[in-house]
C-alpha cells in the first residue's frame, strides 16, 4: 500500500494512527517532507477527516519546506478555514498557528484570511468555537512577528 491508501483507508482508525506517526516523526525530522505535494493532493478529500489529516500533516512539515513549496499550496490550504466541516475549519485555524511559526512570511496572508473569514454559514453552536480558534491563532502569530 501507498501512503495515499494508507491515509485514505476506510479503517479510519488505522489511518488516523499512521497519520499520528506521520506528524510525530515529522516534528523531529524531514523525513516524510518529500511526499509533500501527496499530502498537499489530499487537501481536496471528499473525507474531512480526510482533509483534517492532510492539514496536520502539512503543518507539521511546514519546518521543513525551505523549497517554497507551501507557497503554492496556501490558497488551497487557507480555503479550509471556512470549510464545509466546521471539525475542518477548526483544525485548519489551529494548524495555520503552526505553519506561521514555521514559516513567519505567511503570517500576514494567514492573519488577512483569518480576519476575511465569513463563518455566517455556521450553525450557531459552532461560530463562536471557531471565532475563538481564529482569536487565539492571530494572537499566536502575531507575537511570532
Amino acid at each position: 500500500m501507498d501512503i495515499i491508501d494508507l491515509l485514505t483507508s476506510k479503517d479510519d482508525k488505522s489511518a488516523c494512527a499512521f497519520a499520528d506517526q506521520i506528524i510525530a516523526e515529522s516534528r523531529e525530522s524531514d523525513a516524510w517532507y518529500a511526499h509533500f505535494d501527496d499530502f498537499a493532493a489530499l487537501l481536496d478529500h471528499p473525507k474531512s477527516l480526510v482533509r483534517n489529516r492532510a492539514l496536520t500533516i502539512l503543518g507539521a512539515n511546514a519546518q521543513w519546506d525551505n523549497e517554497d513549496r507551501f507557497a503554492l499550496i496556501l490558497p488551497a490550504f487557507l480555503a479550509h478555514i471556512t470549510d464545509e466541516k466546521p471539525i475542518t475549519a477548526r483544525q485548519c485555524v489551529k494548524v495555520l498557528a503552526q505553519v506561521g511559526q514555521a514559516q513567519p512570511r505567511y503570517i500576514p496572508i494567514i492573519l488577512s484570511a483569518l480576519r476575511k473569514a465569513d463563518l455566517s454559514k455556521y450553525k450557531d453552536s459552532m461560530r463562536p468555537l471557531i471565532q475563538r480558534d481564529i482569536i487565539e491563532t492571530e494572537k499566536l502569530l502575531e507575537a511570532a512577528l
